[in-house]
């Protein structure tokens, strides 16, 4: 196979190891819990050790059973429990489950209550008995702001914990005065901000350390992992959805440690007066932005995101004249693919005139098939003599790799694609195309298979028209065995978001229209 050749099927084939691979292969998918419809937790991890040098534990009493307060606005409701002044339960009214119910980022307390407080990794307070101050709120464009006090205090030990909401965000703003705790330290708890389980995207513990956002796996947390310069915040997060702790004062560590088979991410703060702002919500970016607390930054645009975040605004522009992010990602395929085109027609070009001189490059690899490297020489004669470059035909899908990437990236993780309709039977062009549905298995105990629904045929068949339209310096052989490409994405794309096919499928469209003219414009030309 000559380099050409390696190049081409090199790329080829990492597009597909780098994509399917995130959902052929995905990471170990987290223990199933019975609280749906809540995500599931990341795979079996050890807990953490234990700490030899752990201040002593706060004597508390239980509370047998705690007062639950209400709050609520056009965004979210919450239910907050007067045990460890902690949040019970929390949901979203905007964005909707496929039942039509709203989403919930915590249908009650986890293992380690949401915003549970304690002298020490334990958590120690969870449990005890706060005092009230205040009662339910109902907030609204006349009552635009509540308070809800929480106290505790017990020997020498005392706290004070202040939440205080507001009508029209997803903010809420907390403070913590507290007093002869050893330590102090702060937890979003087990499954607040996570609502479902998507293997494309990170699950489970945040945060943002100066500009470096780290997403923490289940490798990661073998070992309790701390961090104490320059944190932003932290945070749980699924695909869409998210908690987090933004520190408005200082803060000594951030730590994320598994405590049994649950991830935790938590603050140490100081013994005084700790001030946090919290959100639970939507991964909304121009929403999050406009908080002016980096928590956009928890939108992971992945490695061309300099490219990626450009063309995120640019769907979104095309989304606000034309009221359909399934026309809106039709027109940014168009415009992305205007740039290139006078480097794919130089390049389709190329690969014609490779596929010209293809007899001649036969002779030559025939005739010194036993001596490789005059092979390449003569090769090399014959490229130079027709002015032609090997890598003509890679270097334009060179080019494109990143803005594929990039582009590939924003529809993979924008919640604006979720559950956005485009047109006929696709209503949701985060969800694969399910119209046919699925079919038993013909092998017993397999389950069913999914067929998915036209638009990956679609896209399989204009991908295979293409491969035919398009020159060639691959052998015979070679090419023959490129034409199964179709088939393995198409199955692939079973399985993909509708907005990633519908890219794919309109580029492929793009790309035979393209070719069209280049294949008329040589046959024109005298050989």
């Amino acid at each position: 196979m000559t380099m050409d050749n390696k190049t081409l099927l090199a790329i080829i084939l990492s597009v597909v190891v780098i994509i399917g691979s995130q959902f052929l292969f995905p990471a170990a998918p987290p223990q199933v819990k019975e609280i749906p419809p809540q995500a599931e937790k990341t795979a079996e991890k050890k807990a953490e050790p234990a700490r030899t040098d752990a201040p002593p534990v706060v004597a508390v009493t239980p509370a047998a059973t705690g007062k639950d307060i209400r709050v609520e606005n056009d965004l979210y409701s919450a239910v907050l429990s007067s045990q460890g002044g902690t949040i019970k339960a929390w949901e979203i009214k905007r964005y909707k489950d496929k039942k039509g119910a709203p989403v919930i980022l915590l249908p009650k307390p986890g293992s380690v209550p949401a915003l549970a407080i304690g002298s020490n990794t334990g958590f120690d307070l969870s449990s005890a008995s706060f005092n009230v101050a205040g009662g339910d709120l109902k907030l609204d464009a006349q009552n635009k702001s509540g308070s809800i006090v929480f106290m505790y205090s017990r020997d020498s030990v005392s706290v004070k914990r202040t939440y205080t909401f507001y009508a029209d965000t997803y903010k809420v703003d907390l403070v913590d005065e507290v007093s002869g705790l050893p330590e102090y330290w702060l937890t979003l708890g087990a499954d607040f901000g996570i609502y479902e389980n998507d293997p494309a995207a990170h699950i489970g513990p945040t945060l943002l350390t100066g500009t470096d956002l780290k997403e923490l796996k289940q490798k990661d947390l073998k070992e309790p992992a701390v961090f104490k310069d320059s944190l932003k915040w932290i945070a749980q997060q699924d695909k869409y959805f998210f908690s987090a702790l933004v520190p408005e004062t200082q803060v000594q560590e951030a730590r994320a440690w598994m405590n049994k088979d649950v991830p935790l991410i938590a603050f140490k703060g100081t013994k005084d007066i700790n001030k946090f702002f919290l959100y639970a919500g939507p991964k909304e970016h121009d929403m999050l932005a406009k908080l002016n607390l980096g928590l956009e930054h928890i939108i992971d645009f992945g490695f061309f995101s300099i490219i990626a975040r450009p063309l995120f605004w640019i769907l979104k522009l095309f989304y606000s004249v034309l009221g359909n992010y399934g026309w809106a990602i039709i027109f940014l395929t168009i415009i992305v693919r205007i740039p290139f085109i006078p480097i794919v027609n130089k390049g389709q070009a190329s690969m014609k005139r490779l596929q010209d001189i293809q007899p001649k490059m036969n002779e030559i690899r025939e005739k010194y098939k036993k001596d490789p490297q005059k092979m390449q020489a003569e090769l090399m004669e014959l490229y130079k003599k027709h002015k032609v470059s090997p890598m003509g035909g890679c270097l334009p899908m060179l080019l494109q790799i990143p803005v594929f990437f990039a582009l590939y990236k924003v529809l993979l993780v924008s919640i604006e694609l979720r559950s956005a309709p485009f047109m006929l039977w696709i209503t949701d062009l985060s969800a694969p195309d399910g119209l046919f549905g699925h079919i038993p298995a013909m092998v017993p105990l397999a389950g069913n298979f999914f067929l998915g629904g036209p638009l990956p045929y679609l896209m399989g068949i204009t991908m295979f028209i293409q491969q035919k339209m398009t020159p060639t310096g691959m052998d015979p052989k070679q090419a023959k065995m490129m034409l199964f490409m179709p088939v393995i994405l198409t199955f692939m794309f079973l399985n993909f978001a509708s907005g990633l096919v519908l890219y794919w499928l309109v580029n492929n469209i793009l790309s035979i229209i393209q070719q069209m003219f280049v294949n008329m414009k040589a046959a024109k030309q005298p050989s």
